[in-house]
């Protein structure tokens, strides 16, 4: 079944001094129906944070760029981009005397698949109309509690330690990453790439009803309204990528009886 993409990356800044996220669709430039979406939260204190995730989408560029599936695979791709940001990030710590670090959480669309990866707590969502069929684990300390059983869901949103990682690119150590990828594409497949200023105010089956009523850009302004009216003015940087799945095919138009 031929399909089309609805796409749409947005940001708001929130109620942050800065905007530390980036967010990005990047097309690429020799392969049609090839494309990436990122989105990098930076953190690091002034600057700092911005100029890490500015670095991850850089990266992921010049990722894309180089791209072939004839000589790398699509993890491949992923993980040495993810790989390069971190060892840059790193070395801009002794050139800005900073301490920055990003999450990330990418997708590489390609015809018939999608692959995708993370670091952090940045999030991947696949929908299928209203219905979740997958959602990326956060890197945290929280995420870790819930997995062993000793939280639940619900008690992490507001655990004391909520926003502590346990990976990220450009730290001490090698970041930990995740992958995955799907060819199952059909019309009603939603993929939403978010961070940490978006997800913690809504329930999955929300998200999953106001992206599958509306555009992409339509969704994507829908919940970061949403997302700053219930920070209540303590919110975070806010991005987010939406991208739509649609049959491209051209509705058939009935012929009236002679």
């Amino acid at each position: 079944m031929p399909i089309t993409v609805d796409a749409c990356a947005a940001q708001h800044q929130g109620d942050r001094k800065e905007q530390q996220d980036r967010v990005a669709i990047l097309a690429h430039g020799r392969q049609r129906g090839v494309a990436l979406a990122v989105v990098a939260d930076g953190m690091g204190g002034h600057a700092g944070g911005a100029l890490a995730a500015e670095q991850v989408v850089h990266t992921a560029r010049n990722s894309l760029e180089h791209f072939s599936s004839a000589t790398e695979s699509p993890r491949e791709m992923l993980e040495n981009s993810m790989l390069e940001a971190h060892t840059m990030i790193k070395a801009s710590r002794f050139i800005n005397e900073k301490d920055p670090h990003s999450t990330v959480v990418m997708l590489l669309l390609q015809p018939g698949k999608v692959s995708w990866a993370h670091c952090g707590d940045s999030r991947l969502y696949r929908f299928r109309g209203t219905d979740t069929l997958f959602r990326s684990v956060d890197h945290s300390y929280v995420e870790h509690l819930v997995s062993i059983g000793r939280i639940t869901p619900e008690e992490a949103l507001v655990h004391p330690n909520r926003n502590v990682l346990i990976t990220s690119l450009g730290g001490k150590d090698a970041p930990k990453f995740s992958f995955g990828e799907a060819d199952d594409l059909t019309d009603g497949d939603i993929f939403m790439l978010c961070s940490d200023g978006l997800w913690p105010y809504f329930e999955e089956p929300e998200m999953a009803r106001i992206m599958a009523d509306n555009s992409a850009r339509a969704a994507s302004e829908i919940l970061i309204d949403l997302a700053r009216t219930r920070a209540a003015g303590s919110g975070d940087n806010v991005s987010v990528v939406i991208i739509k799945f649609k049959d491209a095919r051209p509705a058939s138009t009935a012929v009236p009886p002679r």
